[in-house]
């Protein structure tokens, strides 16, 4: 009977949590909910210096954000160096790792002779076969794996296919340095073994270490974990994605106002397909995922297909949810603090009412807030350009002989505000536009906005009169 799958997610808290990072934390989770299995978080933050309390909440942040839970509480790696050590020293009592008493000045040597003449640095190995009565005094050791030396290692990936490397390349690492400290490879295969990890889902740019990794694993007589290494993500340009592209941290494209639903979607598509299919569910994504449909080639990231997938989103949202998520993601919004300050509940149900037609012209919550504010500004109005220009060319005489009739208007409807303007229009010999178009700019201060009755009707009548007076007057 085959184990229930075990994933892991293991970022290091040195910064955000990238937009790689998410991907990977997401096909790690997807995988888990296919196949019945669970994921695991592990932070990997042996690097002291680099290390810090606040990228350990911001990666939590992000994942929760993102809708990724996992299984148990997040495990501290640096935690577990005690583990890490001893079987460092198993290692050295079975005769498959070894003490090494090459000092800096020495490995610096060996650098700068390999560089000279063509060939990648490593360690020679000269403390492999030697006598310890040999080591000098006063140098403490660090302690290398015995890694084969002749022959090939393999790696099986679910993704890259059969990978072979000659043991040749691979040289003697440390896996415990002069201070006592483990270092990563080791880490993570103990840590691997430990959590009952049975399937590794990672960045290609991993798959040298897997090679390391399945040899520490033969040398320990542990089971080597399903290995799948994913395709890295590139800029538009095709280049690796880095900070010259603007790489963001998550929480970057909360505060850009995407929806997790739609960063979850687009982020499944970097790499991993399911026939044409660009649009899914998380449940459709579940259902689907697998590692065979992960392809081998980089994938490009694109802030238009992103902020399209997400306009699709805003409108196929619900309203109340897509409420829901405007207020949560508030205060993370450009300007929204601001607006949170100021919005009491009668702001609130004009922003609930106008949301179908708001929808429908936002790509992003940060849209969104854009379009509400004319439904919480104070009066008098600031203008856009365009709508400035409506005004100042003739709307504004338009909108003073228009003012009589809206004021006779009993019911402040929908309907009762439509007839009353098409009324006026007809009387004037002027076509719709011309008084809808100024009537707009007066109420909103924008030459766009959602359907002009259902914003007299959500403004109410004396706030409607009173913007249109401004406007007037102007």
């Amino acid at each position: 009977m085959a184990k229930p799958v075990v994933t892991r997610f293991a970022p290091s808290p040195t910064g955000f949590l990238h937009i790689g990072g998410a991907r990977t934390a997401l096909f790690n989770w997807l995988y888990a909910r296919s196949t019945g299995g669970k994921m695991l978080l592990r932070i990997e933050d042996t690097d002291r210096e680099r290390s810090t309390d606040a990228a350990v909440t911001a990666i939590l942040d992000g994942l929760t954000w993102l809708g990724l839970d996992w299984e148990g509480d997040a495990i501290s790696q640096f935690a577990r160096a005690d583990r890490h050590r001893e079987i460092a020293e198993r290692l050295l009592a079975e005769g498959k790792a070894y003490r090494c008493y090459a000092t800096p000045a020495e490995l610096e040597e060996m650098r700068a002779t390999a560089m000279a003449e063509g060939r990648p640095p490593r360690y020679d190995g000269r403390w492999r076969d030697r006598d310890a009565a040999e080591a000098p005094a006063g140098i403490a050791p660090a302690i290398r794996f015995r890694t084969p030396a002749e022959g090939e290692t393999v790696v099986d990936d679910a993704v890259q296919g059969r990978v072979v490397i000659p043991n040749k390349d691979l040289d003697d690492l440390i896996i415990l340095r002069s201070d006592g400290t483990p270092t990563y490879n080791l880490s993570v295969v103990v840590d691997d073994h430990d959590m009952g990890v049975t399937h590794i889902v990672r960045g290609v740019d991993h798959l040298t270490n897997a090679a390391r990794q399945t040899n520490l694993y033969d040398a320990l007589g542990w089971d080597v974990p399903v290995m799948a290494h994913i395709p890295l993500i590139h800029g538009p340009d095709g280049a690796k994605l880095s900070k010259r592209h603007g790489t963001l941290g998550v929480e970057a494209y909360r505060a850009m106002g995407y929806l997790p639903a739609a960063m979850r979607n687009y982020l499944a598509r970097l790499g991993w397909s399911h026939g044409d299919d660009e649009i899914f569910s998380t449940d459709e994504m579940i259902e689907w995922f697998t590692l065979e449909g992960i392809g081998k080639s980089a994938a490009r990231f694109d802030f238009a297909k992103l902020e399209n997938l997400n306009g699709h989103y805003m409108r196929a949202t619900d309203d109340a949810t897509l409420m829901a998520a405007f207020l949560a993601t508030l205060p993370h919004l450009e300007g929204g603090p601001a607006l949170a300050e100021r919005l009491d509940d009668a702001g609130r149900g004009r922003i609930e009412a106008l949301l179908p037609g708001l929808k429908e012209r936002a790509k992003t919550l940060l849209d969104l807030l854009d379009g509400v504010q004319f439904l919480v500004a104070s009066r008098p109005l600031a203008f856009d350009e365009k709508a400035a220009k409506i005004l100042a060319d003739g709307g504004a005489e338009v909108l003073k002989a228009l003012l009589p009739h809206l004021e006779k208007v009993a019911e402040w409807t929908v309907e009762a505000t439509d007839e009353a303007v098409r009324t006026f229009a007809e009387a004037e010999g002027l076509k719709l536009g011309k008084v809808a178009q100024p009537l707009r700019a007066a109420l909103t201060g924008r030459s766009t906005s959602p359907g002009i009755f259902e914003v007299l009707a959500v403004l109410g009548k004396d706030e409607s009169l009173g913007r249109i007076r401004d406007s007037a007057a102007a």
